[in-house]
This record gives C-alpha cells, sequence and structure tokens, in this order.
C-alpha cells in the first residue's frame, strides 16, 4: 500500500487544483480494516454528487448570435440592387402621374429603374448616355408630368418627355462655368440648373437655349466685394460642397472648404454670402419643412435656425451621432424627419428636431447614408455608398 499512497501523491501534486477533489474522491485510502466497504460509498456519494452539480453549475447556455438575428430597422427596409460593389447611390425620382414608376442615379454610370415603387430595381440602359470614352457620374433627376431631367459629369444633360421610355441628349456648351450638380423640373419643357460655380440657368424649350439667372458665378462676386466682411471669401477660388433647393425656389449653398455658406432668392442678382455662425466647419445646409435652415458641421453636430427664413442665427440640438458625421437631413413633415451620416448613423425626430432618437437597428448597415429624400408622406429612401438603398415602410 505504500507504492499506491507514493503513486497517489504524486498524481495529486501534478493534478490542477480544480480536479484535486475528485481525485481524493476516486483514490482509495488504506484503512487497518482493509475493508471494501467505504470505497463503494464514496463512489456512490461521488456519483452522486456529480449527477447534481451540472443542475448546479451549469446554467443552460445562450444560442449563438447570427447575423440573420439582428434587429430589423424598424420604420425602414433594405433594398438590394443589381449593381457593383462600390457604386455611390446620388439621387431618386419618381414620375408624378404614374407614382409607381421611377429612377436611380448613381456613380460609374448607374442609372436604376423601377415600376413597383421601389421593391424591385433593374439596370437601365439608355444608349445616347453610353460612351465608350467616359463613365458618367450621374448627379441628378427630376420630374414634371411625364417630362423628365437628367444632368452628369463629365457634362451630359438627358430629357424625356414621355415618362422615361425614351431619352434625348441635349447638347450644351462648352462655355458650361463649372460642373451641373442640380436640376429641377419646373414646367412644361422648362428646367431649372445649378453648377457648382454657382452659375444658374433656365430653359423653357426643352433646354436647346439656357438663360442665365444670376449675372455672375460666386467666385466673381466674392473677388469684386472683397471689402464683404466674410471669412474666407476673400480672392475666393473654389467650388460648391453641397446646394439644396426650398420648394418655393430659395437656394443655400456651403463652399467648398465649408467656412461660409451662401443664399439665393429668385430675382437677385448675385448670391449672397454669409458668415458661419459656428466655430466648426461646415458639412451640409438645408431646409426644413416650415422654411427654416437646417445646419450640419463635421464632427456630428446639428443646428437649427431660429425662426423661418434665411438668418445667421442658429443654436444647436443634441444628437447621438456617436462621433461620425451627419451627412444629410429629411423632412417627411413639419415635425418628422430623418438625418442620415457615416456608418450606418440614422436619428428620427418628431417635434421638428428639437430631439432626435437614434435607431441603433441601422447601426448594422455596411456603409455611409448620404442623402435622405422624402418624395411624399409615404415615399422616401436613404441613398448611401455601395449600392445601399433604404425604402421608408413607416
Amino acid at each position: 500500500m505504500a507504492t499506491t499512497s507514493t503513486a497517489a501523491a504524486s498524481l495529486h501534486l501534478l493534478l490542477p487544483a480544480s480536479r484535486r477533489r475528485r481525485h481524493c474522491l476516486l483514490t482509495p485510502r488504506a484503512s487497518h480494516s482493509h475493508s471494501t466497504q467505504p470505497v463503494a460509498v464514496d463512489r456512490r456519494r461521488f456519483i452522486a454528487h456529480t449527477a447534481v452539480a451540472p443542475l448546479v453549475l451549469l446554467p443552460p447556455r445562450a444560442p449563438s448570435a447570427r447575423a440573420d438575428d439582428a434587429p430589423a430597422l424598424s420604420e425602414w427596409e433594405r433594398v438590394y440592387l443589381p449593381i457593383d460593389p462600390g457604386v455611390v447611390l446620388l439621387d431618386i425620382a419618381f414620375v408624378p402621374d404614374d407614382p409607381s414608376h421611377g429612377f436611380l442615379l448613381g456613380t460609374r454610370q448607374t442609372i436604376l429603374e423601377t415600376k413597383d415603387g421601389g421593391n424591385t430595381w433593374f439596370p437601365r440602359s439608355i444608349p445616347s448616355a453610353e460612351d465608350e470614352d467616359f463613365n458618367y457620374r450621374f448627379n441628378s433627376i427630376s420630374f414634371q408630368g411625364k417630362e423628365g431631367w437628367i444632368i452628369g459629369k463629365p457634362a451630359i444633360l438627358l430629357h424625356t418627355s414621355d415618362a422615361g421610355q425614351s431619352w434625348e441628349r441635349i447638347p450644351l456648351s462648352a462655355q458650361l462655368p463649372g460642373n451641373m450638380v442640380y436640376i429641377k423640373a419646373t414646367g412644361e419643357q422648362s428646367a431649372e440648373m445649378v453648377t457648382d460655380e454657382g452659375a444658374i440657368y433656365v430653359t423653357s424649350n426643352r433646354g436647346y437655349n439656357w438663360k442665365a439667372a444670376v449675372q455672375e458665378t460666386v467666385s466673381a462676386t466674392l473677388n469684386r466685394t472683397v471689402s464683404s466682411g466674410i471669412s474666407g471669401a476673400s480672392y475666393y477660388t473654389g467650388t460648391f460642397n453641397t446646394v439644396n433647393r426650398s420648394p418655393d425656389g430659395r437656394y443655400v449653398a456651403v463652399s467648398s472648404r465649408g467656412n461660409f455658406y451662401l443664399t439665393w432668392e429668385p430675382g437677385q442678382p448675385f448670391w449672397q454670402p454669409h458668415n458661419r455662425a459656428v466655430a466648426r466647419r461646415i458639412q451640409n445646409m438645408g431646409w426644413r419643412a416650415d422654411g427654416g435652415l437646417w445646419l450640419l458641421v463635421r464632427g456630428g453636430g446639428l443646428f437649427l435656425s431660429k425662426g423661418t427664413g434665411i438668418t445667421e442665427d442658429f443654436e444647436e440640438v443634441s444628437v447621438q451621432s456617436r462621433g461620425f458625421g451627419i451627412l444629410d437631413v429629411g423632412y417627411r413633415s413639419q415635425d418628422e424627419a430623418w438625418a442620415a451620416g457615416g456608418s450606418g448613423v440614422l436619428l428620427k425626430t418628431t417635434n421638428g428636431g428639437k430631439t432626435w432618437v437614434r435607431d441603433k437597428a441601422a447601426d448594422n448597415i455596411p456603409g455611409n447614408l448620404y442623402s435622405v429624400k422624402f418624395l411624399g408622406d409615404t415615399k422616401g429612401f436613404v441613398l448611401g455608398n455601395d449600392g445601399v438603398l433604404l425604402r421608408y415602410v413607416g
């Protein structure tokens, strides 16, 4: 028995602490009577103990999370598109006479079409826009009735008069200042176009002739009025970073460096520059549903103008952007609006922008959300990079 005790002692030292108790139960101890009954009793107690222990010490394991189990967006659904990865979606519009019929634009010569309200999309080929020497970036689209317009970069202008069944390419002057960034259908054979240098043109004959709505570009205006008092405007040579139009035809634009902004109203001969009222540079600006302005700064800040109309008086509101930049705001009504930004940031307000709540389910979206567009009370879309498209189902 000495040999057995020595071996047991050696084994006891080699075993980790967590297993020493079990070994003590399994190793028979020497006794004066050499009886085997205590061993049998110990073995029965050990079996009973180990049979109960898992029920006490090992709670049921939770099932592992899967990507499919991610929470769904509360008021939005992802629409998957038949396009290559890396495409940035830029604009969307529907035919007013047929609300289920629409077009979606993007980089890499992307034009998609839907005939079911945006549930499914298919590539649309426009022969007049297929040039082997260019890879067009289609920036803006607009419809009025069955008449529609598309602009892009390098300079291209497309027009339709049959709700997009066929598209005609309209020739453009090589003297056009800047790149076309926005177009708005305003009536029969009529449209309004803006370039990134501040030129505004209007047409009333299907785009064959254009008339300037401002007398000079922004650069000319700012360099001519050196004493304007606008920080960063002297000897300005740059372009717009963003430009947004209100329903009544007013514009607000942000300079390329974000150090000031400009406004224009119908009838004014020049753009009007404004100092930014915040310390950080401006990311984007636009119009609220009540006619006031919203302002986004780099780094995720959101400001609202006091009152309506054009002003330089803004106040900041609290948002949960997680440190990511907010890139756009879209109003569904005077009270409800949505803001979108980098890394799937999606925020909602129901009181006109005073408070915002983050939709955490949107954190799972693998991309940046660049644009929020509501085309009525029930139709809205969020456009992002890598072909990310969200459809409002609220």
